[in-house]
């Protein structure tokens, strides 16, 4: 049985497939599992939580694990650690969000694209068909992660401490949110993942489009990602398209198209979950 997995720092999607390519089980969610944020002990428990992946642990024989966090040696080998001692008879493999994003998103498997993630995190690559290239590496939610949840969630309340929302969005905010400022703290400096709390705020604004105060907040935050992260790419971009994975790409699409007019670059496919297209991928290679 094999494991395909999509880690991104909120969340774990997890499906199994058999030999023949077929689920072998429905799909499995925990909480995130980024190496990069989360000790190892926390890792371990949360596996542990999963009564699914503790009864499947034992039939498993591969692991392709897809995840945030994973881009640099030192939290990528600790994750593979903690894998090979919950899974003992699997093979594992452990490899950057990225590459789960370009191999969901991608027509074929030789074609050439910039592949975008705006998920909780955010990051860019390109890949040439057979390699995957980055320019800028990702130092997380505190420097980086233009555009994506955690990045508007920061933004929203920054605005509704500074008093930038209209009064409507406001009222509404306050009625979503816990938006006291003991409360909001706590979160971002005692508790474990605060990348994930801020991104829980991002929701908001999918439900408050209709705003024209929500529209420019997100295509301000396209606008960086593009001028920071795409543009590294700009010999690359006159020849092929731009992908997106990710849950806040996907509700953003009409404002990423929009944003992609002002810099005339070719919008490729959008993918909400890049586990469905993971399972498509490995199943071919069976």
């Amino acid at each position: 049985m094999i494991l395909i997995t999509d880690g991104g720092s909120t969340k774990c999607d997890w499906i199994a497939i058999n030999k023949n390519g077929e689920k072998a089980a429905e799909k499995i969610r925990t909480k995130g599992l980024n190496p990069a944020i989360i000790a190892e002990k926390k890792l371990k428990k949360i596996l542990r939580k999963s009564t699914e992946l503790v009864d499947l642990a034992g039939q498993v024989t591969h692991v392709f694990f897809y995840g945030a966090g994973c881009g640099t040696e030192k939290p990528r080998l600790a994750l593979k650690a903690v894998l090979e001692a919950f899974f003992p008879k699997a093979l594992i493999e452990v490899k950057e969000d990225t590459y789960a994003a370009v191999r969901a998103c991608i027509n074929d498997k030789d074609e050439a694209a910039v592949v975008c993630i705006l998920g909780t995190g955010s990051n860019c690559s390109y890949y040439d068909g057979k390699n995957l290239h980055q320019r800028v590496f990702s130092l997380g939610y505190s420097l980086m992660d233009d555009a994506s949840g955690n990045y508007f969630g920061k933004q929203l309340i920054r605005d509704y401490y500074f008093n930038k929302m209209p009064d409507t969005i406001r009222v509404a905010f306050e009625h979503k949110h816990n938006l006291e400022a003991d409360f909001i703290k706590y979160n971002l400096y005692k508790q474990g993942n605060p990348s994930a709390y801020l991104a829980d705020h991002a929701e908001f604004m999918f439900l408050n489009k209709d705003s024209d105060y929500v529209k420019e907040l997100i295509k301000k935050g396209i606008r960086l990602f593009t001028e920071n992260m795409i543009l590294q790419f700009k010999e690359e971009l006159k020849s092929c398209p731009v992908h997106f994975a990710g849950s806040i790409a996907y509700f953003a699409q009409s404002e990423i198209i929009e944003v992609a007019k002002e810099y005339n670059l070719k919008v490729g496919n959008f993918v909400r979950r890049p586990i469905d297209g993971l399972v498509n991928y490995h199943a071919n290679d069976l």
